[in-house]
């Protein structure tokens, strides 16, 4: 004859069922902070990296490293979430949402202006590169976060989210670069640029294409 469980056993058992449920909701809490953290760690070296970049002294060359910078940081991020990155989606990705600003444009553009043009790009260029790129950075990592992919994220959405997060990348910038204060050039030390776009391909910002890329471009001004 089957014993019957008593009421007490029945509410021990559910304590402890109660008990393992909450672990494991605490365990998901702690790593969903823990990559919380990653990312805003990755957004925020990135927002450096943008900054080097942006120094660049010729006009879309600095464009192409700051998108390298962007592209590399949805693959690390990409990474950390779990999630698949196809490099030809992230590029369409920068493009769409963080690549059409006319104000990042035109600070590279004005570079072409002989003497004040160099000095007037190298002030603006790093602003508007590191608040373009934490704001991009910010909106991937949220969704992300919220169990979503690159596959399915809303271009649109992104947008608004990208202007929303645009003041909150300038004021993060400032402090990076207070940090650490990047190096302006007079637009002839190329060797020196070389150098940091050498930095960034070993770092595994910039591709071996794209490293070959600006290298041809650096060197055509020589």
């Amino acid at each position: 004859m089957r014993k019957v469980m008593s009421r007490g056993s029945i509410g021990t058992v559910l304590a402890i069922y109660n008990l393992i449920y909450q672990e494991k909701q605490l365990k998901k809490i702690m790593e969903k902070e823990a990559k919380q953290a990653k990312a805003s760690e990755v957004i925020k070296n990135s927002v450096g990296f943008a900054l080097g970049a942006a120094l660049l002294p010729v006009p879309g060359v600095d464009l192409l490293a700051v998108s390298a910078v962007q592209l590399n940081m949805m693959r690390t991020l990409a990474k950390l979430y779990g999630v698949s990155f196809i490099d030809s989606l992230g590029k369409n990705i920068v493009s769409a949402v963080a690549g059409s600003s006319a104000a990042r444009l035109g600070a590279s553009l004005v570079k072409a202006i002989p003497g004040v043009g160099t000095v007037i790009g190298e002030f603006t260029m790093p602003v508007l590169s590191g608040a373009s790129t934490y704001a991009l950075g910010r909106v991937i990592a949220n969704h992300l976060h919220q169990g979503g992919s690159l596959e399915n994220l809303d271009i649109k959405k992104a947008q608004k989210g990208y202007e929303t997060e645009i003041e909150n990348g300038k004021k993060i910038t400032e402090e990076v670069s207070q940090t650490n204060p990047p190096v302006v050039s007079n637009g002839d030390e190329t060797a020196d640029k070389l150098q940091k776009m050498a930095d960034l391909h070993k770092a595994g910002v910039l591709t071996d294409e794209e490293f070959k890329q600006v290298k041809a471009r650096l060197l055509s001004q020589l």
